[in-house]
């Protein structure tokens, strides 16, 4: 005779602690569930109105120094140091976490121009308006010790920016023309000239390593070769370029900030046309530094703003502004892909959450989980009108607003007027010029 016995594992159904919540048997049968997406959309709705509530991204104003702050490097080995730079010549080390600056030396007469941390992050340069290139070391001298540079190169023009190599001892300085120097010696073992007065800005590729890029006064982009004698090829652009930032993890593509507000990311193999357009400034964009990741990057502006893209979208998904920044200078993006670091003209370093409504700290596993969940829903229904229109919307400052609507009317009429002229000429002899076309002048190699 055949008994059935009712088998159950109690670690299915009973709590290990009284602390514990119930566990609940679910049926996951999508039968049993006819109202689920409508209940996921309220969730998704929710959770996006809660983004917009908790979203807080600033955290932290640095201020100590007596200038405007025009440069800043990241510490290659440590996430809490930054280095700032002002226009009195003032260089100060900051502790993040501590949130105060550990350590102030003045490194030049007038502005200082560049820095940059050593790739062992034991020293690190400075370049500034007294046509020198000057060497410290990281850690502050001991009791009764002078403050003094390990070594200090005094060049023939001023430099206007700087950059480190990732592996070797070598860095590149850039001013009347592109030199690359070797730590141990006083003069350039390689200078690289193409035609142009000045450049304002000059950056090693992290990934391909012997690569670097420069922008031009002359509105373009130069492209260089160590290995090689000459510069590669430069692209020319309708405005000047006044920095530009590497992927850091897509060794062909780089992202450079322009004077006619827009954001351009080019491969380098293709220049007779950028990738993508970024727009969203309404005022020249002055700086540009990627995420960790490479999928995100932050941009700031002399209108007042940092705006943070997505590395193939046209349009900003985050603003950031207060009443107090006055033109942002310079930008960095944090190793850790947390923070975003701006400084600006009132003399201000300000930290900032990479993503605005975060929490920061350590999370419960079920916080964790309940994130997780809310964000895959907002993901899902992201498209959804009342959702899209709650998460894309951003309160702007008064002046910000109108320039925007402004400039949407101008180039509204530009439209407008070139498909006029082209419905009243002959046909074909107006062509129609796609908008990442426009930008490009000309490529020469």
């Amino acid at each position: 005779m055949k008994v059935k016995v009712l088998s159950r594992n109690p670690d299915d159904y009973v709590r290990e602690t009284k602390l514990d919540i119930q566990r609940v048997p679910r049926n996951y049968d999508p039968t049993l569930h006819p109202f689920e997406v409508s209940r996921e959309y309220t969730r998704a709705l929710n959770a996006t109105k809660l983004e917009r509530v908790f979203a807080k991204p600033f955290l932290a104003s640095l201020d100590g120094h007596r200038d405007g702050v025009n440069c800043m490097a990241k510490h290659t080995r440590s996430l809490s140091t930054l280095l700032s730079g002002s226009c009195d010549g003032e260089v100060k080390v900051w502790n993040l976490t501590k949130r105060e600056c550990v350590r102030t030396l003045q490194a030049h007469e007038g502005f200082v121009r560049g820095m940059v941390v050593r790739y062992c992050g034991a020293s690190f340069f400075t370049v500034g308006d007294d046509k020198t290139i000057k060497h410290w070391k990281m850690e502050a001298p001991g009791y009764g010790e002078e403050v003094e540079p390990l070594n200090t190169i005094l060049g023939k023009t001023v430099f206007t920016g700087l950059d480190h190599h990732q592996k070797d001892a070598v860095f590149a300085t850039c001013g009347q023309q592109v030199d690359i120097w070797d730590e141990q010696r006083s003069s350039p073992i390689r200078s690289f000239t193409w035609g142009v007065d000045s450049f304002s800005a000059v950056r090693f590729n992290p990934v391909e390593t012997e690569l670097l890029a420069s922008c031009a006064s002359d509105r373009s982009i130069v492209l260089y070769d160590m290995r090689e004698s000459a510069p590669l090829k430069k692209v020319i652009m309708t405005m000047r370029s006044n920095t530009l930032c590497w992927n850091p993890m897509e060794a062909y593509y780089f992202t450079c900030s322009n004077e006619d507000y827009n954001i351009y990311t080019y491969d380098m193999r293709y220049l007779d046309r950028p990738i993508t357009v970024h727009m969203d400034h309404v005022s020249a964009v002055l700086d540009v530094d990627y995420s960790p990741t490479g999928k995100e990057f932050v941009s700031a502006s002399f209108d007042k703003t940092v705006r943070i893209f997505p590395k193939d979208g046209g349009h900003s998904r985050e603003v950031y502004h207060t009443k107090r920044m006055q033109h942002v200078i310079c930008i960095k993006w944090s190793a850790d892909n947390k923070y975003i670091l701006s400084g600006s003209d009132e003399m201000n370093i300000r930290l900032w959450k990479a993503n605005a409504a975060e929490k920061l700290g350590v999370l419960a596993p079920r916080e964790r989980e309940a994130t997780d969940y809310s964000q895959k829903l907002k993901e899902k229904f992201q498209h959804h009108p009342q959702i899209r229109r709650i998460a894309h919307h951003r309160h702007l400052p008064k002046s910000l607003y109108h320039q925007t609507k402004e400039l949407r009317v101008m180039k509204e009429a530009r439209r407008r007027k070139e498909r006029n002229v082209r419905k009243h000429s002959k046909p074909g002899s107006v062509p129609v010029v796609s908008e990442r076309e426009k930008h490009v002048v000309t490529v020469v190699k």
